[in-house]
């Protein structure tokens, strides 16, 4: 109930159009049931030349007051206003009122569904914005433990089934509840007697419904976990596709993709079994309650005469029509509980709060003056498996750091610390003295241009993708700095040249322009502190050469931390920083460190030996 109730609160920005799309619902109910009470006086015209008994209506006793009074007032003038001078002026009249009113009935039939559509969408549009909203502002912890399959089937099928909680949830539960009590109102009306024995049919179909929604609730969880799966297994494969094809793993991959589609297969025919159910079972138990209604009106009408025919339709007709509402509940039964389920899923994401916290009045920061100092600073991505432990740096401005070590050792940890993708679970950062918690996050990143490992590029234009993050950048200003990063000369050569799409993540494109097309963003954004996390390392030794002389170019004045692993690429560096399993363990420039020996001048003996055999072979 909790959580179906939270789903409702999105509902309320919407109240006013909600109330349009409730009244007219209201309004689709009482003309559903003035259609079936018209019934009676088109009978009664026909046999008899008369409808109703409203010509000559009972007098109202003195005890009825209130309801009664008023419905007896009723009744009597809807009587005369279809009373003519003939029969024929009588059927006329009743004709032209049951046109009247199917044509109200059709129209309020068709706002209550377009207004619900409408606001079932703005509903849809609002979870799915806010959930995109909240995961941009979840920390890179979050993504390492969820797949991206399944957070696309988050974003798009599980928001989808959210329909079938607000549409066959909250619409029919409003729109059936009111043909339900119009139903009924006719049928009391008809013959309160048959509508007793009419209502003991009601509570076997409740329990029926019941059970097989909590069922139904545990099968379409299995059945959503099961299509997250393989969306991701397919987006793995399909990203990976050159590794997969590279390492003759088709097979293996299909085998992978088999059993996942065995698994959703099983598994949805189990739980469409038990929905199934749902509809021959009210059938069934509404056809019994049919027949001994039959009987006991029929009785009625023949034997004791306490039942007039055209009544005995009116009750056939409303409560052959009452079923429809329990014919709809356990059809929207299997909608609802996926829905429900969805919602689980999809407000399991919007209640992780992130680790990176912004600051209450947080600082906007517009440049960088000083210093940056990493003060006894430890990170852990698991509590029983430390990453850094105690570090202790200061980088100053128009600084350029490198970072080297063993791989697993921490380098891209501090740099992604200093970007606070991360905060530190021990220790603090201070940027010119300030802790960088106290800074807005978009203006801290606003300062730093980053080229990682990874190329990450988007299905757009060259253009774009330089001038990503920028508005209204000159075609001149991102030449220059395709210029700059050795990338003009092979994007001349493209079909549309700065306007080519490149493909999804930049696949129509070699490694080594991808990564130059990346260091062309880094240095249009012309930020004060650049990260480049083994920048160059897709590269051809030509281009490298280029790349790094544009980059020692654009560091000039400003500061950098460099992550490499190939040393020769970092002599320059005003300090090298060591770092082996989480801690820094030398610091120095080139020379002072193969001085000094250690691991540094360790790592660079083997660089050199390798590259030596590399140049032999």
């Amino acid at each position: 109930m909790k959580l179906y109730l939270r789903l409702l609160a999105y509902l309320k920005p919407y109240w006013k159009r909600l109330s349009v799309t409730v009244c007219a619902m209201f309004l689709f109910a009482i003309f559903s049931g003035f259609s079936i009470g018209m019934i009676s006086p088109f009978i009664r015209v026909i046999f008899e030349g008369q409808p109703l008994d409203a010509v000559s209506p009972e007098p109202v006793q003195a005890v009825d007051v209130g309801l009664a009074r008023w419905v007896e007032a009723v009744k009597a003038e809807f009587g005369r206003l279809m009373v003519g001078e003939t029969a024929v002026e009588s059927l006329r009249r009743v004709s032209v009122l049951i046109v009247i009113i199917f044509f109200l009935k059709s129209l309020f039939g068709y706002l209550q569904n377009f207004l619900m559509v409408s606001v079932e969408q703005l509903v849809i549009k609002d979870i799915r914005n806010e959930l995109y909203h909240h995961i941009h502002d979840l920390p890179l912890t979050f993504f390492h433990n969820f797949r991206t399959g399944q957070l696309i089937t988050r974003i798009t099928h599980d928001i989808n089934l959210v329909r079938g909680a607000l549409t066959d949830g909250f619409a029919n539960i409003i729109r059936h509840g009111f043909l339900v009590f119009v139903y009924l109102g006719v049928m009391m009306w008809a013959s309160w007697r048959l509508t007793i024995l009419a209502a003991l049919v009601i509570p076997p179909l409740t329990l029926v419904i019941i059970k097989l929604g909590k069922r139904l609730r545990k099968g379409n969880r299995s059945i959503q976990e099961g299509l997250g799966e393989m969306a991701s297994l397919l987006q793995e494969t399909i990203s990976g596709i050159r590794v997969v094809k590279a390492f003759a793993m088709e097979g293996f991959e299909k085998r992978k993709f088999y059993e996942k589609a065995l698994f959703y297969y099983k598994t949805f025919v189990r739980t469409e079994r038990i929905a199934s159910l749902g509809r021959p079972l009210t059938e069934f138990l509404g056809a019994l309650g049919a027949v001994v209604i039959l009987w006991f009106g029929g009785k009625e009408v023949l034997e004791t005469g306490s039942l007039s025919a055209d009544r005995f339709f009116v009750f056939l007709a409303a409560s052959l029509s009452l079923m429809s509402p329990f014919k709809v509940i356990s059809n929207f039964n299997q909608l609802l509980q996926q829905g429900l389920t969805a919602c689980e899923r999809v407000f399991g994401i919007l209640d992780i709060e992130s680790d990176i916290v912004e600051s209450e009045d947080p600082i906007e920061v517009r440049e960088f003056t000083d210093r940056i100092e990493l003060k006894g600073v430890g990170f852990d991505y698991a509590s029983d498996r430390p990453t850094l432990r105690d570090i202790n740096l200061t980088i100053q401005r128009g600084e350029i750091v490198a970072l080297v070590g063993p791989s697993g050792g921490g380098k891209s940890t501090i740099a992604d610390l200093i970007a606070r993708f991360y905060d530190p679970t021990e220790g603090v950062i201070l940027l010119d003295g300030v802790d960088l918690r106290r800074y807005s996050t978009s203006s801290l990143r606003g300062l730093m241009g980053i080229v990682t490992q990874e190329v990450i590029l988007f299905n757009d234009t060259i253009f774009n993708n330089i001038a990503y993050g920028l508005e209204g950048v000159s075609p001149d200003r991102v030449e220059a700095a395709a210029r700059a990063a050795n990338a003009h000369d092979f994007i001349l050569k493209m079909p549309m040249k700065y306007q080519t799409m490149i493909g999804e993540r930049g696949m129509k494109m070699s490694a080594g322009q991808r990564q130059r097309v990346a260091i062309a963003r880094a240095i249009l954004k012309n930020p004060s502190f650049l990260i480049l996390d083994e920048a160059t390392s897709s590269l051809d030794s030509e281009s490298e050469l280029l790349v790094q002389a544009a980059i020692r170019r654009l560091m000039k004045d400003r500061t950098a931390i460099v992550i490499a692993h190939r040393l020769a690429t970092i002599h320059r560096a005003d300090k090298i920083v060591v770092i082996d399993k989480g801690r820094i363990v030398q610091v120095g420039d080139h020379e002072d460190l193969l001085r000094r020996g250690g691991l540094y001048q360790r790592l660079y003996d083997l660089q050199s030996q390798n590259s030596q055999l590399q140049k032999r072979g």
